[in-house]
């Protein structure tokens, strides 16, 4: 009887090593180091996107200097979509930082009349402030020339955006950008026709490869329109496929372009650039696409 008693107890200890080599680590102590072959959790990636930067600069032309929201010929950098200060546009920059951190932590390098030539310059400039996110918006005026035939090239605005985007990166790796989409300068047009102080504004000279002799309808002035409109279509084209080769950079899809917009969001003074209403918009579309979880 003590032999099987003796053998009845080393049964149960055999099976008992088993129990406590099967539950693994349920059954190591606090203290014990994990058995060996443990897959440890991985740390989740850092997004190469972040939904809220902590200071923006703005790179553009006269659109994000808020020309002619305000005031007749002057700009309004208060009114601008990207980083003004006014409760009545709501900015990017103040809906990502707040009004406090937009003032002290956004700047607008945007110049009136600038083309997309004139984009390399400003992007240097941006940079020795080292946002976190740059916005762009430029290309109207590269379309808006006297004639056509004097519009900047499709080969030269690509070289030039592509110059841009290689020396922010080169400064700074890990900034975002944020590209807007050129507006539809047709619609302008045809917004704007039906106002006769739209028109004697434009004979003074804005874009009149487009707004030139506003009610000719004959196929000489409809060429020249749709030839305008296919130029900012290309320019967009470039914007779109130079930003996606960037893993750091939202092209906002075409939605300034698509954006149906009337004579609220115009300026009164010269039914073409962006009134206040107008800009609130862009800054609408601008957060929308900043802060999408996915572009």
């Amino acid at each position: 009887m003590r032999k099987r008693g003796r053998r009845t107890r080393g049964v149960l200890a055999v099976v008992a090593a088993a129990v406590l080599g099967a539950a693994g680590c349920d059954a190591v102590g606090g203290d014990a180091a994990a058995p060996s072959g443990t897959a440890k959790p991985s740390p989740k990636p850092t997004p190469l996107w972040d939904r809220s930067p902590g200071s923006v600069a703005a790179v553009g032309d006269s659109i994000t200097r808020g020309f002619d929201a305000c005031d007749v010929l002057s700009d309004c950098p208060e009114a601008s979509w990207a980083t003004g200060a006014s409760p009545e546009v709501h900015s990017l920059a103040v809906r990502l930082l707040g009004k406090a951190g937009a003032a002290r932590r956004s700047w607008n390098y945007a110049v009136t009349g600038a083309r997309m030539a004139d984009l390399p310059g400003q992007m240097a400039q941006a940079v020795r402030r080292k946002p976190q996110l740059v916005t762009v918006m430029v290309g109207a005026n590269d379309a808006c020339r006297s004639t056509p035939s004097a519009m900047t090239p499709v080969s030269a605005f690509r070289a030039d955006f592509e110059d841009s985007l290689r020396s922010l990166r080169k400064a700074l790796p890990k900034a975002q950008v944020f590209v807007a989409s050129v507006p539809n300068l047709k619609r302008l047009w045809s917004e704007g026709r039906d106002s006769p102080m739209g028109k004697q504004v434009w004979k003074l000279g804005i874009c009149p490869s487009m707004l030139g002799d506003p009610d000719a309808l004959d196929s000489a002035a409809t060429l020249r329109r749709d030839t305008v409109q296919k130029r900012v279509e290309d320019y967009n084209k470039v914007l779109k496929e130079v930003c996606a080769e960037d893993e750091r950079c939202r092209y906002d899809g075409g939605a300034v372009y698509d954006y149906r917009f009337g004579t609220a969001q115009l300026s009164r003074w010269d039914y073409f650039h962006p009134s206040v209403n107008g800009q609130a918009r862009l800054a609408e579309i601008a957060y929308r696409t900043v802060t999408a979880k996915k572009p």
